[in-house]
């Protein structure tokens, strides 16, 4: 069973006048997408997150949809022009104070290795690891939940031990069993729905990541910080 230490709340802090601009694009007449230069991580994600509260105080935007070191917004061009959203954007971004997700602490059980965790020995071989350090690794570190996108509830992680960053395959699956966990590059996630995908799948919890008949539907939240717990290890 998932365990959630506390409800969601928010964490004050301020963004740094030395921080670059955002780039702003013009999506077509009626979005804006606002991105920050790489690399990807919590503290750039966690600026994403506070513009993304702050926007949604503005009259004339519609929807806010964060992404990787990203934020697309909405905006309804009869009621502010892109030249002066992008303006304000500008202008709020070097002093913007805001509500930042702090999110839940959640643990998941997962089985690795096995049927459950098929490419747990490639990882091994990849990382020069053993299997079982593979998973005492993954098992053992905290990961907050950056966005959700490609399926629903799919939760992109950060946190990901560096030694354990692995390439997807060559060759995607056509077919990944649901609730399998994954390591992608940099990051892990959870694949909520039976879906083709080419992470390297190294477990599979029970908990289900999606139920559009819940409120709210997916499992996972941006902010949340999750740690994996050792349900079963299966070594081949």
């Amino acid at each position: 069973m998932w365990r959630s230490s506390s409800q969601p709340r928010c964490a004050a802090w301020v963004v740094s006048s030395r921080l670059p601009l955002p780039r702003l694009h013009p999506l077509g007449d009626a979005a804006l997408l606002c991105e920050l230069p790489p690399p990807a991580t919590l503290g750039q994600q966690q600026r994403i997150w506070a513009l993304g509260v702050e926007v949604q105080r503005w009259a004339g935007v519609g929807e806010v949809l964060p992404g990787m070191n990203n934020l697309t917004l909405t905006f309804d061009p009869t009621a502010i022009g892109i030249d002066a959203l992008m303006e304000r954007v500008n202008e709020v971004w070097p002093r913007l104070s805001a509500g930042a997700i702090e999110g839940r602490r959640v643990e998941i059980p997962v089985s690795y290795g096995g049927e459950h965790g098929p490419d747990l020995a490639d990882v091994a071989a990849f990382t020069g690891l053993t299997q079982a350090e593979v998973v005492r690794r993954h098992s053992a570190a905290d990961y907050v939940v950056y966005l959700l996108g490609f399926l629903p509830g799919f939760a992109f992680m950060g946190g990901l031990p560096p030694e354990l960053a692995t390439p997807r395959r060559s060759e995607p699956r056509t077919a990944v069993p649901a609730r399998s966990v994954g390591i992608g590059g940099e990051q892990t996630g959870i694949y909520p729905l039976v879906s083709p995908g080419g992470w390297q799948l190294i477990g599979r919890t029970s908990l289900e990541l999606f139920d559009p008949s819940a409120e709210p539907p997916t499992l996972l939240r941006p902010g949340d910080r999750v740690r994996f717990v050792v349900e079963s290890v299966h070594i081949t």
